[in-house]
């Protein structure tokens, strides 16, 4: 019966869609009709409201309380969905303002004498206007009105026009900001969470281990990173439509001439030029730069956007009056104050030392004013132009209303999906799938696919996603990241503004194109540019790092990096060392061999120890890596003939799995059947007979897995825990080699610092009879902390501290405080003596040591990973790594 509600609930779905009741309602409307007439159905033949759910049931849910429920609440309160209404809002402003015509007009005559240069000009207005508005409508329409005459003036084929406006027009879905990847983004955080539980499960039940590395956990994703792994990929996509319409100006001059307007490239047109690119390329930049720089969140960049849409509005709605652009000037001016304050200050009024200090804090104050002045001042403008500010925020409240009634909504529906099983019997039928993770993947990009033919983008986000991505992101046999699959989803996604018969993009642009151009022409026009993305989406899933890379070297080029000896960098990390050791192992030998020739005798002997047995630890680190590329070779060599048999049983398991759930479900209905049970008898006699059905299948499938399975399984494991073993070696190895030396320099670096004590600790003799014994507590406590800060005193801050506990006693001991005063002088002059003579013989020798295996040996150790490695760690980490072998 399950199985029956679920069909029903989708026929309900897709009937209300198809006659056109509104998507906000159709998706809570189908899933509250058909819980009610589940729950129904099971209070009358079953006895009990929860009978026909898989998954709990309205009692269940009921007796939870108002908690319940929360989970849908929340699903608009989400902190990452409050830049919606602020992109929204920057888009329709900038749309108001006619910058899309500016940009139009200026390209148009820029590009049009290069052949096909009116459809590139679209494509790039295209571009433009999707960093900026992403408003699909209002950028359809604008060029459709503008470009579309234009472009059937020149004799320009009808489908390559309406094509290609179509298609510029929906890039803003793709092309960073957004709403597209913000509710993407939103939909995987979840999904993620779901994920990592899943593989956890997986981890557990595949291995028995209770608990499994941090770096086969699913990697999260955020809005800054969706826009990252964008970019692009947008890009990309914008290539392809540039290279698509010059190839077919090239190849059929005559369906895209190239247009002479005759104006010539004067100073003043440049002028013009930059004038209308500038300022939306300045707003990119502040929007986008500012959370690639980490200076903003998401949510702080869509304020940006606001704010400097208004701005943009502000001189575009006055244009041609006098004083048009003094808010503009004023806004430049103050954020170029603030930059430089910025850059040469901490601007932070808890932390006020100098005059510098307070000068940049006033200035920062009056350029904040300015900012303000100028976005208030344009704000009002737009207020006083054809009430233009109140037409922007209903539009605004409109739009973000609908996206976030159709979350709720979809919220509901994937709810009462999952309720019936509907997710389970999803995953079933993926996962049955031959051909492991890529098969799954294609079946979903395809539905995604075809769903785009009838349903919005948003719907497709909502419903499809929660669903899907789980799974997806759960398989180790691809191990992709969050934001490559959102991504990729993205690419799809943008396809449904195209696909007839609901293509948004079409229904915009056949409203605004004249009599002439036919529908089918439009349709026409589509074709090629959806064979395009369908051609940038294979790109993109065979090129993962055109997504993975720029999020990666972001994050590891940030102040927020996380530290070398992070788990998820290991693997590249060895993968660096490995390359720079084929490259560079003979100078990296030659000063380990030089290392091992240097007289320590000036150090200490525990000091000495340490680095000798550091520096022969250094010596086994390449063997150690060797040691890593012979592993890594026989597991790939024995996972030819294991990885068939590691398939077949691991598929038989996950089928006995689904059962054993099944039999626990049946049999928590016999213990709830009866006359005090919410089941009737009849019910839990049924749920009986199911059990005994349901371990005779899973007696059946366990009878199928090979009998060589254990033996063949243990043998590989041993393989596999042997190169663990090496790369643990490996790592142990190095941090060995390299700490006990870092200690060493830090000691002899820091020997000024450890001579100049030699003025307080004379002190502290004479102060013994000049202070009472509380005073001289606290005169000594300042000493102690000075001693504190200079690396390997500690010897010297340990005879303070037998001085200070010998005059704070209630009976102070000023014998014992000198005894100690003359122990601590004898200790710090011994120290001075062997850091002298070794700072003179040692440190310049341990210090080229020391610089010839930082970036190899010494890597791990270091607090954040330089640019070089950075860059490479980011580039080997934008792959995807099959890991299932490990579960």
């Amino acid at each position: 019966m399950e199985l029956f509600f679920l069909l029903f609930l989708i026929l309900m779905m897709a009937l209300t869609l198809g006659s056109g009741f509104p998507v906000a309602f159709a998706l809570p409307g189908s899933a509250i009709v058909t819980i009610a007439i589940a729950a129904t159905a099971g209070w009358l033949f079953a006895g009990s409201t929860d009978a026909y759910f898989a998954l709990g049931g309205p009692s269940q849910w009921l007796s939870a309380g108002v908690t319940n429920f929360r989970g849908v609440y929340w699903e608009a309160e989400r902190d990452t969905l409050i830049a919606i209404p602020l992109f929204v809002f920057m888009g329709i402003m900038l749309q108001r303002s006619k910058i899309a015509e500016d940009l139009l007009v200026t390209m148009a005559t820029l590009f049009g004498p290069v052949p096909g240069g009116l459809g590139i000009s679209v494509v790039f207005v295209g571009a433009l206007l999707a960093a900026t508005t992403g408003i699909v409508g209002a950028t359809v329409v604008a060029m459709g009105l503008i470009s579309l005459p234009a472009m059937l003036r020149s004799n320009y084929s009808v489908p390559l026009a309406t094509g290609t406006i179509a298609a510029s027009g929906t890039l803003g879905q793709i092309i960073p900001p957004s709403i597209v990847l913000i509710i993407l983004a939103d939909q995987l955080a979840s999904a993620v969470d779901q994920a990592g539980t899943l593989r956890q499960q997986l981890y557990k039940a595949s291995t028995g281990e209770l608990s499994m590395p941090s770096d086969f956990g699913v990697v999260s994703t955020s809005a800054g990173e969706m826009f990252l792994g964008a970019f692009i990929p947008g890009l990309l996509l914008v290539g392809l439509y540039m290279l698509f319409i010059l190839g077919f100006a090239i190849a059929k001059p005559h369906l895209a001439p190239s247009v002479h307007t005759g104006e010539k490239i004067t100073g003043a047109f440049l002028a013009k030029v930059a004038m209308t690119l500038i300022p939306p390329l300045a707003l990119i930049f502040l929007v986008l730069g500012s959370i690639i720089a980490g200076v903003a969140t998401v949510n702080q960049a869509g304020a940006i956007g606001a704010a400097g849409a208004m701005v943009m509005a502000g001189y575009r709605l006055r244009d041609g009056e006098k004083g048009a652009y003094r808010p503009a000037t004023i806004t430049v001016i103050a954020l170029i104050a603030l930059a430089v304050v910025i850059g040469f200050h901490s601007v932070n009024i808890k932390n006020i030392q100098t005059s510098a200090d307070m000068l940049a804090l006033v200035v920062a104050g009056i350029a904040v004013s300015l900012l303000l002045i100028s976005i208030l001042w344009s704000g009002w403008r737009t207020i006083k132009f054809e009430d233009t500010l109140k037409g922007v925020m209903i539009e605004t409240a409109k739009t973000s209303s609908l996206v976030f009634i159709i979350l709720i909504g979809a919220a509901m529906l994937t709810a009462a999906f999952r309720a019936f099983g509907g997710e389970e019997l999803v995953r079933e039928f993926l996962q049955g799938l031959p051909g492991g993770f890529w098969m799954q993947f294609f079946i979903v990009m395809m539905v995604i696919f075809l769903l785009g033919f009838f349903l919005d983008f948003i719907e497709i986000a909502v419903v499809v996603v929660p669903i899907v991505a789980p799974i997806l992101l759960a398989d180790p046999g691809a191990n992709v990241t969050a934001v490559w699959l959102g991504v990729m989803i993205g690419l799809n996604i943008q396809t449904s503004f195209l696909t007839p018969p609901f293509g948004f993009a079409l229904f915009y642009l056949r409203g605004v194109a004249p009599p002439t151009v036919r529908t089918i022409s439009i349709y026409k026009g589509v074709v090629a540019f959806i064979g395009l993305q369908i051609l940038a989406l294979v790109i993109v899933g065979f090129y993962p790092a055109l997504v993975n890379y720029l999020p990666n070297r972001v994050s590891l080029m940030s102040e927020t990096a996380p530290p070398p000896k992070n788990p998820r960098l290991q693997y590249c990390l060895e993968e660096w060392d490995r390359e720079q050791f084929a490259e560079n192992g003979d100078q990296i030998r030659a000063a380990i061999e030089k290392a091992r020739g240097l007289d320590l005798s000036a150090l200490p002997k525990d000091l000495r120890d340490d680095l000798s047995e550091a520096i022969g630890k250094a010596g086994e680190a390449m063997p150690a890596m060797e040691a890593i590329v012979a592993a890594e070779n026989a597991v790939d060599q024995a996972a030819v003939a294991y990885r068939p048999l590691h398939d077949e049983v691991r598929a038989i398991e996950r089928d006995i799995r689904r059962l054993d759930t099944r039999i626990d479900d049946q049999e928590l209905i016999v213990r709830r059947s009866g006359p005090t049970g919410i089941y009737s008898e009849a019910a839990g006699e049924r749920a009986a007979a199911k059990i005994e059905t349901l371990k005779a299948q899973r007696a059946e499938l366990q009878a199928q897995i090979p009998a060589e399975w254990k033996e063949k399984h243990a043998a590989f494991s041993k393989i596999q825990r042997a190169e663990n073993v090496a790369r643990l070696t490996f790592r142990r190895t190095t941090d060995q080699a390299y700490e006990p030396l870092q200690e060493v320099l830090k000691v002899l670096r820091d020997a000024d610092a450890y001579a100049a004590l030699a003025d307080d600790l004379k002190t502290l003799e004479p102060k013994l009879d000049e202070l009472d014994p509380q005073a001289y507590v606290d005169y000594v406590e300042g000493i102690r902390s000075r001693v504190s800060d200079v690396e390997g005193a500690s010897d010297v801050r340990s005879g303070i501290n037998d001085v200070r506990k010998a005059m704070r006693s209630k009976t102070p001991d000023k014998d014992a405080a000198r005894a100690a005063i003359a122990k601590t002088m004898a200790t710090f002059e011994a120290g001075l003596s062997w850091r002298e003579q070794a700072v003179k013989t040692l440190l310049p020798e341990l210090a080229a040591y020391e610089a010839a295996i930082r970036d190899t040996i010494g890597l791990r150790a270091q607090p954040r990973l330089p640019r070089e490695q950075a860059l490479f760690v980011a580039a080997c980490s934008s792959g995807h790594r099959d890991v299932s072998l490990s579960f």
